[in-house]
Formats: structure tokens, C-alpha cells, sequence
């Protein structure tokens, strides 16, 4: 299988910067994520920054042509952020290149990954972090329809619904032990007593026993996070959640 070695994101990301540089309707260019901070590593992949003064659609579409045509991109989306989009692009050797465009009034740190390469970057509001308030809600949702998908015998949506449970779960476990929560970053930072717990949310095998036993797991870890957050609203909550796994 073809991967992409570190050299070769190396070169691409060198690349980038020099057009970025010969490119007058770009006001200044930066390296985001792990790239940022010095910490990538064979799998990291390319996060890139623009500012650009002018017509945004148009360097978008001169750039993407470019990925395309001299680096051999396959495929890219689009992932809006504020008054940023960052296109993504698949390059066939599996390389991953990010690449934010972003109006030049806006261009600056939003997090500590940003290390500016060249131009000029303007003071921009911190991203806001992950509310546990919002988590909680999320997961007490996510049981009410891993319950329902289960009575439903509808096992495949129960386990789906179950994972939303696990995730937002996992995220307030991130955020007590005051690591990164969003996407799962942080996950392998916690330490084994709080996540031993969570491998009984795992359901295993796809079958109303292992649902149910994965799901009564999920809902005494949710009211333990809770507690951690509001005493009050766990208790408000047990009532109902714990009624449900019968």
C-alpha cells in the first residue's frame, strides 16, 4: 500500500508555503494543528492557513486546481468555521491536506496552533471550549433513543444512538481531567481508572442482551460524569434514566 512518508508532507507543505509567498492576494500564511506546535508525527497530516484579501472564491478554486493538477489530489470537502472554510484534500497516497481560507480581516489565532509563517494575523476570539452542560444534555437524549431503538428491536440504530451516548460521556471525562475533548484527542491521555470503566459501554455483540448491558454501563458512568459537574442535576436526572434500564 502506498503511504505518504513524513519527508514527502515535508516537501508539500514547502511547496505550499512558496506559493502562499508568490501569491499577492494572500496577506499571510501559517501552519495550524500539530504542525504548529512541533508535534507531528508519521501520521499527521497538512494543516495549512490563508489569509486572503480579495475575491476568496476565486484563490479557492485557483489552489484547488493546483492541488489537483501538481500534487495529484483525488478528492477534497469543504468544512466551514466561523468566516473560515477549510477545504480538505485526499491525496492518493493518503495524505491529508487541510487547508483554511479566511478572510483577511479574520486572520489570527483562534487556538494556540497557529504559528504565523509570513504577513499578518489579527487578534481573533478564542474557540469556545466544550460545554458539559451541552454534553450532559446531548447523552441523556442519546438514551432516550438507545432505549427506544431497543424495545424497537431496532439494534443496529440502538447501537448507533449508544455510541453518541459513549462519546459525549468520554468527552466529559476529557473535560474534568483537563484534557483535549473535542474529536477524541485527548482520549488517550486519561488515565486507565477512568477509562477501564467505559470498555463495559462496548456492546461486543449486536444482540438485545449486550445492548442492554452496554447500555445500563453507559447511563451509570453518565450520572457518575454528571456529578462531577452538577450534584443537583444528577440527582434530577437518575430518576428518569435509571427507570429506563428496567
Amino acid at each position: 500500500m502506498a503511504v505518504f512518508t513524513p519527508s514527502e508532507r515535508d516537501q508539500l507543505l514547502t511547496s505550499l508555503i512558496d506559493r502562499a509567498r508568490g501569491d499577492a492576494r494572500i496577506t499571510g500564511a501559517a501552519v495550524t494543528g500539530s504542525g504548529a506546535l512541533d508535534h507531528t508525527d508519521r501520521w499527521s497530516d497538512i494543516d495549512f492557513a490563508l489569509g486572503i484579501a480579495g475575491a476568496r472564491d476565486e484563490v479557492m478554486a485557483d489552489w484547488t486546481a493546483y492541488l489537483y493538477a501538481e500534487h495529484g489530489a483525488v478528492h477534497h470537502l469543504d468544512v466551514p468555521f466561523r468566516s473560515a472554510i477549510y477545504r480538505v484534500f485526499l491525496l492518493p497516497h493518503t495524505l491529508q491536506v487541510d487547508i483554511a481560507f479566511v478572510p483577511a480581516a479574520e486572520f489570527g489565532a483562534t487556538a494556540p496552533t497557529f504559528r504565523l509563517l509570513f504577513g499578518t494575523a489579527v487578534d481573533q476570539p478564542s474557540t469556545s471550549p466544550l460545554d458539559p452542560r451541552a454534553e450532559i444534555d446531548m447523552a441523556w437524549l442519546y438514551a432516550l433513543h438507545v432505549r427506544s431503538s431497543i424495545e424497537r428491536h431496532r439494534f443496529w440504530q440502538a447501537e448507533h444512538m449508544l455510541g453518541g451516548l459513549r462519546n459525549a460521556v468520554l468527552s466529559l471525562m476529557c473535560l474534568r481531567h483537563g484534557v483535549p475533548a473535542g474529536q477524541g484527542r485527548g482520549l488517550h491521555l486519561l488515565p486507565p481508572s477512568a477509562t477501564n470503566p467505559a470498555l463495559a459501554t462496548l456492546v461486543g455483540a449486536l444482540d438485545e442482551t449486550n445492548l442492554r448491558r452496554a447500555f445500563r454501563a453507559a447511563v451509570e458512568l453518565l450520572l457518575a460524569e454528571t456529578a462531577h459537574v452538577d450534584v443537583k442535576l444528577a440527582k434530577v436526572l437518575s430518576t428518569p434514566l435509571l427507570a429506563m434500564l428496567g
